[in-house]
C-alpha cells in the first residue's frame, strides 16, 4: 500500500510539474497565431482532430462511386468553398490560412488521408472546435463527394487546377 501511495504522488507531481512548466512557457512565448506550432503541439492538434468525430463516424464508408462527374462536382465545390483556406491543390498554402492556429492541414499528407472517409466527412459536417474548421452541415452527398475529392487531392492534375482557378479567380 505504500508503495502505491508513493507512486500515486510521484504521478501527481509530475503532472503538476508539467502544467507549471508548460504554463511558464506559453507565457514566455504567449498564443501567437504566427508562430509555427512546436511538435508537441502539432501533436496535441492532430489527436484534437482524430477526437473531434465520434468512433461511429471512422465506420462510415462512402456510398458515393468515385466516378469522374462526382470528383469533377466536388472540385468545383471545393474550388468555390473550400479553397480559400485549404488552397486549391489542398496544401493550406493561403494567406488565410497563415493567420490560422492551429493552422489547416495539407490535405495530401498521411495526416489527412489516413483519416477514414467517415472521419473527413465528420469534420467537413460538423467541423472542430477549436480551429478554424466550421462545421458547414450540408447536403450530406455533397459532403461525399468533397471526401472524394479530398482522396483525389493527391493526384490532381495541372488541368484540374486551372480548372479550379477559373471558379475561384486564384493565383494559386
Amino acid at each position: 500500500m505504500r508503495i502505491l501511495k508513493a507512486a500515486a504522488l510521484t504521478v501527481v507531481c509530475s503532472i503538476a510539474i508539467a502544467v507549471i512548466w508548460f504554463g511558464c512557457y506559453m507565457k514566455s512565448r504567449g498564443f501567437s497565431a504566427r508562430e509555427r506550432p512546436a511538435a508537441f503541439e502539432a501533436y496535441l492538434a492532430r489527436q484534437a482532430r482524430r477526437l473531434a468525430s465520434p468512433s461511429g463516424a471512422r465506420e462510415m464508408k462512402n456510398p458515393v462511386e468515385p466516378t469522374p462527374l462526382a470528383i469533377a462536382e466536388a472540385r468545383d465545390h471545393f474550388a468555390d468553398h473550400c479553397a480559400t483556406c485549404h488552397a486549391n491543390n489542398g496544401s493550406g498554402k493561403t494567406q488565410i490560412n497563415a493567420g490560422l492556429y492551429p493552422p489547416a492541414p495539407d490535405m495530401r499528407q498521411d495526416e489527412t488521408q489516413q483519416l477514414t472517409d467517415g472521419e473527413i466527412f465528420y469534420i467537413i459536417k460538423n467541423g472542430i472546435r477549436f480551429t478554424g474548421m466550421p462545421g458547414w452541415g450540408g447536403d450530406d452527398e455533397e459532403n461525399w463527394k468533397l471526401v472524394l475529392f479530398i482522396r483525389h487531392l493527391p493526384k490532381l492534375s495541372a488541368k484540374e487546377i486551372e480548372l479550379m482557378k477559373e471558379i475561384n479567380h486564384s493565383k494559386q
